[in-house]
């Protein structure tokens, strides 16, 4: 059912220009992240994982202020904070992403967070994923913010008993003179490394005394001979051998009589007439061959002098003249120096998206098949802003980054979507194109079922393990049929087996990822009494189940204890929670409701079928309704009084009424099935058939809307699916969501 529409997850307006900027230009990137943060369900769970990975930031914006190392497989809730509180006074926003599009690096979890001292949760927000072993590499996607980047390692649990200490190692920094000596301190900074199962804790002892916990690189100035020890200590208790390092710290010479060398440099982009866009950075360098620097200071348009710490970003609008000094130890101050900027508003005037194309090259057979490999060429341009991202999703799979021409090498039918953004946020439509790869001989792959998911998931169970193509040209989750009908789970476990243990042995996968799959085999509920034989789920009441779909827009839902899901009883608005890990073409949909609403409100609902990614907007300023205006609702409503399409209806296009359908009895769990085959639709309840509907602009008594072209022009014959909220008092429970395609 449709309603006014309502804004939903804003980020509180924030204090300065400059924040103010950097999230514009982030949803110009698709980048941004509604609290707490992107790829997760709005409404997760209530219960926090135990294993917690904190990353904080601060002012600087060439690195984290602290970013865990190592971590164990399994859940992890995942905190970033960038606050007051963390030493962010400057309110530059930051971002904490894990990159999902490099392989060689884990891409299993999707997460990008937004961070803002000045947003509704005071910079600090928290994640729920679930990690697999591996590296996983994280880093901030703001412009300018570049070096922010690093890597955690995860280890498995499982791998076997660690007796191996961790490594560690110390380096020194500081000024030293000919003889070695550090020149009025010197500064030591540890790292540990263990592959097992993780660094617990390092510790240091200076100059023979207890060993005291390590949290940062430790400062030593006191003149004379020094010993620092070292040791860590891994999470299976191994404590490493102490080392040692020894250094000399001296006075530094009292006879320097020359100030310190400074320099500063300004980055940003710029306009053609050397104008910064937005924001101007300024980094100052100072260095000192006698006693060393002490401090650097600068002043920005003749204010008065602070101490500089990290890089200076300037968003004001304007002319600005920023001067710089620093002083050496021997209180040697150099002469002040000044480097000028203009910042400029960045071009906001430019409306026209990209111009997008794609072309398809290969050797090609009689009938225009591509011999064994084609190869997709995707063309952006933007004569205004310039272009900003694109990205291609194949077969219906995730929208990946795009960097280099595509090549698809499986024999079969395929569809390439691509798309592109420009700078200043304009969206070009989604266009696709599709394309057939044949053998040398002419000849496609038998293959046991059609799956091209990027990873191996037997069942609702994700192994982590890549979807590989094998050697007879069939994927891993095809060859493992999870959505035939099988006549006992020890069958199906025996046939997993057998064939991880041939993908093993002709090296498609390693022990590691053999085992992977088996024990997914063995998780699974496939071939146990009451299991759907060819369905796969969706949500099975898990909490991994539940972390796969996203929320878009208003309300929200949450995972219940039982193991089912709710719209939101205290978060009012229209939205949606849709799946967004797979595109659906043909299908049959099963899922359980319940009317959960007061005995004088009504259950107000839906489920949406074969509409495009939300998060593209499509020249939508809400995300939700690109599914109602580009896909298909079908209603769950049962209130005699009000809107006149009740469950069972497609909503806008074909009614269903009370008389027809009935009332569902409140509390009362409810069997829901929608079966989409073209552009034909049957709906469920209970068994019964409750509508059917050709989606044919052409019959008179089903003409198409003007404001839906998904049904005018039958462009989405696949697409995501996902379940709406209404309101808080319009609510509504869902559970054992499956579906088996067609």
């Amino acid at each position: 059912m449709k309603g006014t529409p309502v804004l939903f997850g804003q980020l509180a307006a924030p204090r300065r220009a400059l924040a103010v900027l950097v999230t514009a230009l982030l949803a110009a990137l698709c980048l941004t992240a509604p609290p707490p943060a992107y790829g997760k369900g709005q409404g997760g769970p209530a219960t926090a994982a135990d294993q917690v990975l904190t990353w904080t930031a601060d002012n600087d914006m060439t690195r984290y202020k602290t970013a865990p190392q190592t971590a164990v497989a399994g859940p992890a809730t995942i905190v970033f904070e960038n606050s007051e509180a963390t030493g962010n006074t400057s309110g530059l926003p930051h971002t904490l992403t894990f990159d999902s599009s490099d392989p060689q690096y884990n891409t299993d979890v999707d997460l990008n967070i937004l961070a803002n001292p000045s947003d509704a949760n005071g910079g600090r927000h928290t994640a729920e994923v679930n990690l697999t072993p591996g590296t996983y590499h994280y880093l901030c996607t703001i412009p300018g913010h570049g070096a922010m980047q690093g890597v955690l390692v995860v280890t498995d649990p499982g791998g076997g008993e660690d007796t191996t200490a961790p490594e560690v190692t110390a380096e020194l920094t500081g000024q030293q003179n000919a003889d070695g000596a550090y020149i009025g301190g010197a500064t030591a900074a540890l790292t540990a490394t263990d592959d097992s199962s993780g660094v617990e804790s390092i510790e240091y002892a200076l100059d023979g005394g207890d060993f005291a916990a390590y949290t940062g690189p430790v400062a030593v100035d006191e003149v004379g001979e020094h010993s620092l020890s070292y040791r860590a200590t891994d999470k299976a208790g191994n404590v490493s051998e102490a080392k040692s390092v020894d250094f000399t710290v001296v006075e530094p010479p009292t006879d320097d009589t020359t100030a310190p060398e400074t320099s500063a440099e300004v980055t940003g982009e710029r306009d053609a007439d050397g104008g910064y866009l937005g924001t101007a950075t300024v980094t100052v360098s100072a260095s000192d061959s006698g006693s060393g620097v002490d401090t650097v200071e600068y002043a920005l348009d003749g204010g008065d002098f602070a101490v500089y710490t990290a890089p200076v970003a300037v968003d004001e609008v304007g002319e600005h003249s920023l001067s710089y000094r620093a002083t050496d130890k021997a209180g040697n101050v150099s002469e002040a120096k000044s480097v000028d900027f203009t910042v400029v508003e960045p071009p906001t005037d430019d409306t026209t998206a990209p111009e997008i194309s794609a072309e398809v090259t290969g050797e090609r057979d009689a009938d225009g098949g591509y011999l064994g490999t084609a190869t997709v060429t995707v063309t952006a341009t933007d004569a205004e802003s310039g272009v900003a991202a694109v990205q291609y999703s194949l077969n219906g799979g995730p929208y990946l980054a795009y960097s280099e021409p595509l090549t698809v090498d499986r024999p079969g039918d395929h569809t390439v979507r691509y798309r592109a953004v420009d700078k200043a946020g304009n969206t070009a439509t989604a266009k696709t194109v599709d394309f057939t790869v044949v053998e040398a001989g002419g000849t496609e792959p038998d293959c046991p079922e059609s799956d091209n998911r990027r990873t191996v998931i037997v069942g609702t169970v994700d192994t982590g393990v890549p979807n590989r193509v094998t050697g007879d040209g069939c994927t891993v989750n095809e060859l493992i049929e999870d959505e035939r009908a099988w006549g006992s789970h020890a069958d199906f476990v025996r046939h997993v087996t057998k064939v991880a243990d041939g993908l093993a042995r002709e090296g498609v996968v390693d022990e590691r990822e053999r085992d992977l799959i088996v024990d997914a085999a063995r998780e699974s509920a496939i071939g146990t009494p009451g299991h759907d034989t060819g369905y796969r789920s969706l949500f099975d009441g898990s909490v991994k189940s539940f972390n796969h779909w996203d929320h878009v827009g208003g309300g929200a839902f949450g995972l219940n204890g039982d193991g089912t899901m709710s719209s939101s009883t205290t978060v009012d608005g229209m939205g949606m929670l849709w799946y967004p890990d797979r595109q659906f073409g043909d299908f049959s949909l099963k899922l359980q409701f319940r009317d959960d609403a007061p005995a004088d409100g009504r259950a107000n609902s839906g489920v949406f079928v074969r509409f495009p990614d939300p998060n593209w907007h499509h020249g939508e300023s809400r995300p939700e309704w690109v599914a109602i205006k580009y896909g298909h609702e079908l209603q769950i409503l049962d209130r005699p009084d009000g809107d006149q399409y009740k469950t069972g209806s497609v909503y806008g296009f074909d009614r269903v009424g009370l008389d027809d359908a009935g009332v569902t009895e409140k509390g009362v769990w409810n069997d829901y099935e929608i079966r989409v085959v073209d552009q034909r639709y049957w709906v469920f309840r209970n068994g019964v058939l409750l509508n059917w509907f050709d989606n044919d602009p052409g019959l008179l008594f089903n003409p198409p809307r003007s404001d839906d072209p998904g049904t005018a022009g039958r462009q989405y014959q696949d697409g995501f699916i996902g379940l709406q909220t209404h309101s808080t008092t319009d609510a509504v429970s869902f559970r054992n969501i499956r579906i088996q395609e067609l």
